[in-house]
């Protein structure tokens, strides 16, 4: 029931991390300095070892490779959502989103491949094994398409808190003049001027909602609301069916 998924480099790179090690649960307050003589990384209150990014490492390198050589051989043109495909197939393991979006066909896109470990490796194969391209162009090509060529069905945004993958999602629907629903889910607030802020109504003044849509923003911890939300809509529909 999904069409497209957006999402930041970090919600690519520690769906795959996980397959290869774990992460632990710790504290909001534990100090960075003693986690730091530890070898550990703090995401909100979870622990990242620095093993599980030189696991990472190991396991990618040999795919960029073997994405250089097609790209010299085939004339591949990379893309982001290309090379999350690849990476969604190559971790051929069932707990991964991105295995399932893989073998659904669902397009991953992430405007900001680079911001996260995975542009740590892109950044390391760029020193020993250079050449390896990605385009984003083709890849706004195909997200914005999305959008444009979805009439006469109509668009609906469930959006999982802010920043990029939001404000992508948005504007891909500004190409058809606004999206038919909209759900933000997210604990940002407006005051500060953020995108992740923005409630729907703004998006509306944009084109990116439109103004005949049903619309509502959430304040919640996604992690919360979603569940709920699929369990009570998506999933009692497919039981249904």
């Amino acid at each position: 029931m999904v069409d497209v998924v957006v999402t930041t480099a970090g919600g690519v790179e520690e769906d795959l991390i996980k397959c290869l090690a774990p992460t632990y649960k710790g504290d909001f307050s534990l100090p960075g300095v003693h986690l730091r003589s530890k070898g550990l990384n703090r995401i909100g209150n979870l622990l990242v070892p620095n093993d599980n990014y030189c696991k990472f490492e190991d396991w990618i390198m040999p795919i960029f490779d073997r994405m250089l050589e097609e790209q010299k051989q085939k004339n591949v043109l990379w893309t982001p959502s290309k090379v999350i495909a690849r990476l969604g197939k190559e971790i051929d393991n069932d707990s991964s989103y991105l295995y399932w979006a893989h073998k659904n066909g669902i397009p991953v896109f992430c405007p900001g491949l680079t911001d996260g470990s995975l542009g740590d490796m892109l950044y390391f194969h760029s020193f020993q094994n250079p050449g390896l391209v990605i385009d984003l162009v083709q890849d706004i090509r195909a997200m914005d398409g999305e959008a444009v060529h979805a009439a006469p069905r109509k668009t609906g945004m469930i959006i999982l808190g802010g920043g990029m993958p939001k404000h992508h999602i948005c504007n891909a629907n500004m190409m058809r003049n606004g999206a038919d629903y909209a759900v933000f889910i997210n604990t940002a607030q407006e005051f500060d001027g953020s995108d992740s802020g923005a409630r729907p109504d703004e998006a509306v003044s944009w084109g990116k909602i439109r103004g005949t849509a049903k619309r509502i923003k959430v304040h919640c911890d996604a992690t919360i609301a979603f569940p709920l939300l699929v369990a009570e809509s998506f999933a009692a529909k497919a039981k249904e069916i």
